[in-house]
């Protein structure tokens, strides 16, 4: 693993709007059925929701880049992403050409989420070796130079263990400025925080092991703080990264009995194996545990649906992101009346 060095990024202006209110991002959603995934991105935009994310499975289902250049000519403003691309699964050469066919084709909508894949089975399907956790942490940091120097005005050079370019330029590039976001996801405080702090806009991990392994609010808070720490070593802002923390599934209903019934259509073995990860409750259970996150320092929701789960989403939009915007909106009230009052006393 290289040597960090100061990391000279621009804050983004998306992530810069993390400071004005709570956010969330819908994600997966019926990735097999072009026509139902459209209309559920296509309501998602309606309902104020602020992006929709796939996963990068090609195997099973609709491959990620091809899903996310149609919803980018059939959607207006939500914005775009991979939660998570595998670096291993395209080059870093064909990882930014789509990338910013995406972005291009979205004006300028795309989130650029990569991570080292988890799934030993497809690794497999796909023909590629499932390398030790360390050397695909490597292939990812060597993956975020590169696509990065590609998207650069001048030829790039880059010789690394696993991916080399040589006097490799990408024509047309991105639109975004100053850069297109990259999220990277997971929580592990040696390496993949070093990364998001060096390269990175966007924080992203969950409850699960294979999402970051931070199940509760003391797990996210000392995450943050070592994030922090990462971020005074390089000398990068610690608010220029947007953080973000994922749920799957997400399950909300008005009522216990409807939403007891909601879970039970969830096959077992998907209910075990995302039991860690999984939020399931009534709109104001759900308003309490994600206030709970807020104030441990989240900013930004990734709620992974069930198939086509309008319901959940609904709710969500028409209860649960209100409460938590209005909440965060009275905390700054707040805030600022007490620098008045303090201002007061000063100047008496």
């Amino acid at each position: 693993m290289q040597t960090a060095t100061r990391s000279t990024r621009m804050m983004h202006p998306w992530v810069a709007q993390a400071s004005e209110t709570i956010r969330f991002g819908l994600a997966y959603g019926p990735r097999s059925d072009w026509r139902e995934c459209r209309d559920l991105v296509q309501e998602a935009e309606d309902l104020g929701f602020d992006s929709y994310w796939t996963m990068d499975h090609p195997t099973s289902g609709m491959d990620c880049w091809t899903l996310l250049s149609a919803l980018a000519v059939t959607t207006s403003t939500i914005r775009l992403g991979v939660a998570v691309s595998c670096v291993l699964y395209r080059h870093p050469m064909l990882l930014a050409r789509l990338a910013a066919d995406v972005d291009r084709l979205s004006r300028g909508r795309l989130i650029l989420g990569l991570g080292i894949g988890n799934h030993e089975k497809e690794f497999t399907k796909l023909g590629i070796p499932f390398l030790p956790v360390r050397e695909r942490q490597q292939a990812l940091e060597e993956t975020l130079q590169i696509v990065e120097g590609l998207w650069s005005n001048t030829p790039f050079t880059y010789t690394g263990k696993y991916f080399q370019v040589q006097e490799a330029s990408l024509r047309p590039g991105p639109v975004q400025q100053p850069h297109v976001p990259v999220l990277v996801a997971g929580g592990g405080e040696q390496v993949t925080l070093r990364q998001v702090a060096q390269f990175a806009d966007v924080a992203s991990f969950g409850a699960d092991k294979w999402a970051g392994s931070a199940p509760d609010p003391a797990d996210i808070v000392r995450k943050y703080g070592v994030l922090r720490q990462h971020c005074e070593t390089l000398g990068r802002d610690y608010d220029a990264i947007l953080r973000t923390y994922s749920g799957v599934p997400v399950v909300v209903a008005e009522t216990r009995a409807r939403l007891q019934a909601r879970l039970a259509v969830i096959p077992a073995h998907i209910r075990q194996n995302y039991a860690a990860s999984t939020v399931a409750g009534t709109p104001d259970e759900v308003c309490s545990y994600y206030q709970t996150l807020v104030n441990a320092g989240v900013r930004y929701f990734i709620v992974g649906l069930f198939g086509n789960d309008r319901e959940t989403a609904r709710l969500l939009a028409r209860w649960v992101m209100p409460h938590l915007t209005a909440s965060q909106a009275r905390k700054e009230e707040y805030r600022l009346e007490a620098q008045t009052i303090m201002a007061k006393l000063l100047q008496a």
